[in-house]
């Protein structure tokens, strides 16, 4: 469920914030930050692989790795630690870093998009409409033809399918603005939150019930190397996209008068981003679930740490992101072995706190008071 207030907040202090209390952004050198960043999505990545129910030592890591990528021979008492290796934990961890760095990145855009403080990539209905498809196939067995690209399909599809009616509904005559589209994706977000009821209600077995809910709930566990390329691409193609409308963002931001007075058009602009935004989303769903939070938080943590202009904060939000979801899927596949907990539940309870803990001390207002 969303919530979302009536009037948008504004996202970033104005001018004539300076003087109301609210931390200014402070300038920041990236080369260093992103150094260290991708440092720690590294190791975050070679600690994914290496720790799980089944930890391998990092020597072996290092060396099936390197058999994988460069080629060599694999012993018959090997062959068990190198398919955990390759086989199951690289192609999971690189989608966890792939889908963190999407989720943050595109939280960045569709909060400039809405203006509004409170949205993230799930407040224009598509995570739910992508929902609506995955239980389809549980409960109707859709795309039954397809094995097990059957669920990522038929979310892709419906992430697709809300995308459209989200576009359509909130088109009017004075384009798509931020408020109708917020309101039209919160209300069509309660449609498809019954109808997937609905089905979920008439799934044929309780098992089929539990598949459809730990996936709306995020997770990873059927990650291969086959879902990874076009999630990389998506995501890839937004980040480079988004960096070059670093500044449009920043001026989007200030509102829509003030961007046609600075030669930006908005409308036109707003529904570029949209339509990236939905596509990259849909993409990161069909492969994950609905993962909550980082899309929401991660971006205002990294204004924290950044200051609020856009190209600064799309340089380091998906390194923040991706290096954030590797540890909490390494974390939702440990804590509980051999089961698994859904990474929504993980991102809920270790980034809420951290968050408001981090608030408090820096005094960030996300631009009110």
């Amino acid at each position: 469920m969303v919530n979302v207030p009536a009037e948008p907040l504004r996202l970033f202090a104005e001018p004539d914030d300076a003087g109301s209390g609210e931390r200014a952004a402070r300038p920041l050198r990236l080369t260093g930050p992103v150094l260290l960043l991708s440092a720690a999505l590294l190791l975050s990545l070679i600690a994914g692989i290496a720790l799980g129910p089944t930890t391998v030592a990092l020597p072996d890591v290092l060396r099936y790795l390197g058999k994988a990528i460069i080629g060599g021979t694999i012993t018959g008492d090997d062959v068990t630690g190198y398919s955990i290796v390759w086989q199951v934990r690289t192609p999971r961890v690189l989608l966890a870093a792939v889908v963190g760095a999407g989720l943050a990145v595109v939280g960045v855009a569709v909060q400039a998009l809405v203006r509004n403080a409170l949205a993230d990539p799930f407040v224009l209905g598509i995570s739910s409409g992508a929902s609506v498809g995955a239980a389809a196939v549980v409960v109707f067995g859709l795309f039954a033809g397809l094995g097990v690209l059957a669920l990522s399909t038929a979310a892709f599809l419906g992430a697709l399918g809300a995308t459209a009616l989200v576009y359509l509904a909130a088109r009017g005559g004075f384009g798509l603005t931020p408020l109708r589209l917020v309101l039209t994706g919160v209300a069509l977000t309660y449609a498809f939150q019954a109808v997937m009821s609905v089905l979920v209600y008439l799934s044929p077995s309780g098992q089929a019930a539990q598949t459809v809910l730990f996936w709306l709930l995020g997770s990873l566990g059927a990650a291969t190397w086959a879902a990874l390329p076009l999630a990389a691409l998506g995501v890839a193609v937004a980040i480079v996209v988004l960096l070059r409308y670093g500044t449009a963002l920043d001026v989007l931001s200030m509102g829509d008068e003030t961007a046609m007075s600075l030669g930006t058009d908005a409308a036109a602009l707003r529904r570029r981003l949209f339509l990236l935004t939905a596509v990259v989303t849909g993409l990161l769903v069909a492969v994950s679930g609905s993962i909550g939070f980082v899309g929401l938080v991660l971006p205002h943590v990294v204004r924290m740490i950044a200051g609020s202009g856009h190209r600064r904060v799309l340089a380091l939000a998906p390194l923040v992101g991706a290096v954030f979801l590797v540890w909490v899927d390494l974390l939702a596949r440990t804590l509980v072995a051999p089961e698994e907990l859904p990474l929504g539940v993980i991102t809920a309870l270790i980034g809420v706190p951290v968050f408001l803990v981090v608030m408090r001390r820096r005094g960030y207002a996300f631009g009110g008071r």
